[in-house]
């Protein structure tokens, strides 16, 4: 591993809304190579990096629920709308240089390996990004805590949470001018307080096994590389300091 790296493992959780760039839907393959381009950084410093990517560009199971479909039916194709979006992330890794394993929580051997922590753990160990797919395989869940989980399984050391804002602030920074970035909050503080950065059993999972979670802004060239490197960049939801 490079000496410059603070992380021996990340898990980086990406929003499928972060691959449709300015489009209302869908996959902009142009943000899925920048993208892939912020993950290779980070491979290139020996790092071991895995992924969850949601599916919400595509479609969501809460949304298509409150269109009519059933519930448990609308959480599965927001599951297979994940692997799609694991798939194009996958491609674009690959043409950037970088092996990668696709692993889903869903068996579909034609398109992708069946989630083994085992394997996916021997995956990174040989070099080779791992991106997980279709959630937990449960209705109910998010892709939040499809992250959680899966950072707890493969050890990592932190989640990355890539968003489209800098960190979490006191208010919205897009209609609130005065809002003001949080560098540090403690698991108990998002709770108390409903912050709307990951659902509630993510963040309770983190705060179990005392994973940090460091939101940022993946559309920020180089970001998700200066905080491999140590730099403090976003906000990081940690356990509380000890005064």
């Amino acid at each position: 591993m490079g000496s410059e790296a603070r992380y021996r493992r990340i898990l980086v959780k990406l929003s499928g809304e972060a691959l449709m760039g300015s489009q209302p839907f869908g996959i902009d393959p142009a943000v899925v190579r920048t993208i892939a381009g912020e993950l290779v950084k980070v491979v290139e410093l020996g790092v071991q990096v895995a992924s969850v990517v949601g599916g919400g560009n595509i479609i969501r199971g809460v949304s298509a629920h409150e269109q009519g479909i059933d519930r448990i039916t609308g959480d599965s194709m927001g599951m297979l709308a994940t692997v799609i979006n694991a798939l194009a992330l996958s491609s674009a890794l690959e043409q950037q240089g970088v092996t990668t394993r696709v692993q889903t929580a869903i068996d579909m051997h034609q398109v992708a390996e069946p989630f083994i922590r085992r394997r996916a753990m021997r995956h990174l160990e040989k070099g080779r990004l791992v991106i997980f797919a279709a959630g937990t395989g449960n209705p109910f869940f998010t892709t939040d805590s499809a992250a959680a989980l899966r950072a707890n399984e493969i050890h990592a050391e932190v989640l990355m949470k890539a968003t489209k804002v800098d960190g979490v602030f006191t208010a919205d920074p897009m209609t609130d001018a005065s809002a003001e970035l949080m560098p540090r909050l403690s698991y108990r503080e998002v709770l108390a307080r409903g912050l709307k950065v990951m659902d509630a059993a993510a963040v309770s999972l983190c705060m179990e096994s005392d994973i940090p979670v460091q939101i940022f802004n993946i559309h920020n060239e180089g970001a998700l590389k200066r905080i491999v490197q140590g730099e403090d960049v976003g906000s990081l939801i940690a356990p509380e300091v000890s005064s």
